[in-house]
């Protein structure tokens, strides 16, 4: 399965992606990475995997529609299968997620549908919530929301700042990604309705990845 990956910033998450990918026994590979931001860091990291980068400035189009048009354009131009949204900072037209409909996969840092857009570890934790966690999901055109087929939590400890409760659901999100792709690419999934059936593994062992509850940073 082809896999293009969207980035505005350090791309981490794609970094995961990229080196799941390596095992000969992965059924993806990366085989473009776009960002909107030319000074982006990830673009760095994809280039030293030898992954085909391209900068598509959202400043220079005059309508969300047409720098989609462009992106699309680009991935389309290598045959890619699925899309992943790793930390890129714009929102989609209606016209894109369309084009991608149950292609186009995203990871946000919350247990969905709570806490969804921006600020999530401040409001965490002026929530009080005693876990949080991660989502990878099917993109729809609305913010934040999609079939889910990853979740993996992690706890919120009581001296916990956004750095720290940022960096354990980070850590978690490294492994949700490759393996909710790897289930895609396997073709394990099925949505019905609105919900993500996942086929040949249980439930628990899809909505919680191994070892997801990590001790504190100290």
């Amino acid at each position: 399965m082809k896999v293009g990956v969207l980035i505005s910033g350090r791309g981490s998450n794609m970094d995961a992606l990229i080196n799941a990918c390596r095992n000969e026994d992965f059924p993806a590979r990366i085989v473009c990475v776009l960002s909107n931001k030319a000074e982006a860091p990830g673009l760095q990291i994809a280039e030293q995997d030898n992954v085909p980068t391209h900068v598509v400035d959202h400043r220079q189009f005059e309508s969300r529609e047409d720098f989609d048009a462009q992106v699309t354009k680009i991935l389309r131009s290598y045959e890619v299968d699925v899309v992943c949204l790793a930390g890129f900072m714009r929102i989609l037209s209606s016209a894109f997620v369309s084009d991608w409909h149950n292609r186009l996969l995203n990871i946000h840092p919350s247990l969905l549908p709570a806490f969804k857009g921006l600020h999530v570890h401040e409001r965490v934790l002026e929530a009080g919530v005693r876990f949080t966690g991660c989502t990878v999901h099917f993109v729809r055109p609305e913010m934040d929301e999609g079939p889910i087929i990853v979740q993996s939590a992690v706890p919120v400890m009581p001296d916990d700042t956004p750095d720290s409760l940022a960096r354990r659901v980070l850590n978690t999100e490294h492994r949700c990604y490759p393996h909710a792709l790897k289930l895609m690419a396997e073709g394990k999934l099925e949505i019905v309705g609105e919900t993500v059936t996942v086929h040949g593994q249980s439930q628990l062992s899809v909505g919680a990845v191994p070892a997801t509850i990590n001790p504190p940073d100290k």
